[in-house]
């Protein structure tokens, strides 16, 4: 059987009209409803200039027109592009320029920013913005499915570059759907779930959650972002199974004077992860809500995205196997590899190495970075860690150098490209230091050119102008001595690193 993630959808046209498939925005709609809105949706984009594997730009936050222009743009026979909205406007122009949408879809807080992508992007032939949606879908006629399936491309997923550009990384129906396939088999989702989405959609850790409701027959609850108090309000009225958290949010409910176990007493499952997690964190949750299975895990944006999971008999107190990020998911293989590209013993650090039919297509017109990522049949991560005996993996740094920030990730030489664009700047070097709050923050050290001023603040307000504000630097450290050089020229971050990382395990999950 092929596999495609709009087959949901055709199920949902056949279904019983009044089980509810989605609440959102203060309305909801049956599976029959849903239906009916994504096929007169994806009769828009066609009637707007997109043809068969034609990107479609999303710019907005959670919302049923957010999902529904997912499905529209595969239904329709193009791909989906979620775009980030918190990135600077630069950054999304060069995004946008990179994939080449024929039609772009935006809220209303965001339409200004539409109107300069349009103006700036010669691919863009309509821009369609929330004000005008519900007028012109009702107007679109019903189309059927395009058929789209196995290994067309369903989504272009952008993710951050070593090199500062993002890649958006080429993501098929059948990654998409197996990796549905192979996460279930380990967290129980189905036809009972009611999944509460938070977490930004431009992110695949959030956005496989709702491929996977949608194909299991679950229902979906939206909120346009994370706010611990509408997250509370929300579990207790909607009645909600399963949620998806990064630490930080864990934390912020946890702390909230509003919190309490009884309100949470319909939740079953919470997974999390995407960024550093504290036992300390770990032990509240457990304590806070012992009724409800926890599962962390593992993944990155090219493996669909889940390798890894723990489960709730992992998360006990003092287990061995609570600080790891759990073992492979049914259907994806890893391995660790030495630096002489051997396989690593139990316990060893190494490069970790995946394989499966999650493992992206490629990078979008980026064929010699896909070859390097996707060597020997192998997707080569980046990331080190280590396998114990039990086949638990453990994640201890990241070799391309990331910064995991409140489940975000920023690239280190993204940051010291914006910073080393101040004429004041000799040399400088971007890591990650401990957080309380958001597991790792974005640090720097800089060296002033000689005879020239600089504050901190001088470089904070620089990269805000130029990147993203979560991926500027939270703290600034300045030094007059150089940075410390490798043999071949490379600066040394460890020993920068040291004193911040001294006592704290760095643990990424």
């Amino acid at each position: 059987m092929s596999r495609s993630l709009t087959r949901a959808i055709s199920a949902w046209a056949q279904s019983d009209g009044s089980e509810i498939a989605i609440v959102a925005d203060g309305v909801s709609f049956t599976r029959q409803e849903w239906a009916a809105r994504t096929a007169r949706l994806a009769g828009l984009l066609r009637g707007r200039g997109l043809a068969a594997d034609g990107r479609v730009a999303i710019l907005g936050q959670n919302s049923h027109r957010h999902i529904q222009a997912l499905y529209a743009s595969m239904w329709a026979g193009g791909i989906a592009v979620p775009l980030n909205w918190r990135l600077a406007l630069g950054e999304l122009v060069a995004t946008v320029r990179d994939c080449e949408p024929a039609v772009l879809i935006a809220d209303a807080q965001f339409a200004q920013q539409a109107a300069a992508l349009a103006a700036a992007v010669p691919s863009i032939r309509s821009v369609i913005v929330e004000g005008e949606y519900e007028g012109l879908l009702a107007a679109a006629p019903c189309v059927p499915d395009a058929g789209r399936h196995d290994d067309d491309v369903a989504c272009l997923i952008y993710t951050g570059g070593t090199t500062g550009h993002a890649k958006g990384v080429m993501l098929t129906h059948t990654n998409l759907v197996a990796n549905v396939e192979n996460a279930s088999r380990v967290v129980p989702l189905g036809r009972d779930t009611v999944h509460l989405h938070c977490g930004a959609l431009f992110h695949l850790s959030a956005l496989w959650r709702v491929f996977a409701v949608s194909l299991l027959g679950g229902r979906h609850v939206v909120l346009p972002r994370f706010e611990a108090d509408s997250v509370l309000d929300a579990i207790e009225s909607q009645r909600i199974t399963a949620a998806a958290f990064v630490p930080t949010m864990l934390a912020a409910l946890l702390d909230s004077p509003r919190f309490t176990p009884a309100r949470l007493q319909s939740l079953r499952i919470i997974t999390y992860g995407a960024s550093p997690v504290s036992e300390s964190l770990l032990e509240r949750l457990m304590r806070a809500l012992p009724h409800c299975g926890l599962y962390q895990g593992y993944g990155m944006t090219e493996t669909s995205p889940v390798v890894t999971f723990s489960t709730p008999a992992d998360h006990q107190s003092g287990h061995p196997h609570l600080r790891s990020c759990g073992r492979p998911v049914p259907g994806v293989q890893v391995r660790v590899m030495d630096s002489q590209q051997r396989l690593a013993p139990a316990g060893s650090v190494g490069e970790i190495e995946l394989q499966g039919a999650t493992v992206m297509k490629g990078y979008w017109r980026q064929p010699q970075l896909t070859a390097t990522a996707l060597r020997d049949g192998w997707m080569h991560t980046g990331d080190a860690g280590y396998l114990d005996a039990d086949g638990y993996l453990y994640i201890v740094d990241r070799l391309k150098d990331m910064v995991v920030t409140g489940g975000e990730n920023v690239y280190s030489s993204e940051v010291e490209n914006a910073i080393a664009s101040h004429p004041a700047v000799d040399a400088c070097a971007v890591f990650g230091i401990p957080d309380a709050k958001w597991g790792e923050a974005v640090h720097a050290v800089v060296v002033p050119r000689a005879g020239c001023m600089l504050t901190p603040a001088d470089i904070q307000a620089h990269c805000r102008a130029r990147i993203a504000a979560y991926k500027c630097p939270k703290s600034v450290e300045l030094r007059s001595e150089p940075l410390p050089l490798s043999a071949v020229n490379k600066v040394l971050k460890a020993p920068l690193r040291a004193k911040w990382w001294a006592g704290h395990p760095r643990k990424v999950a």
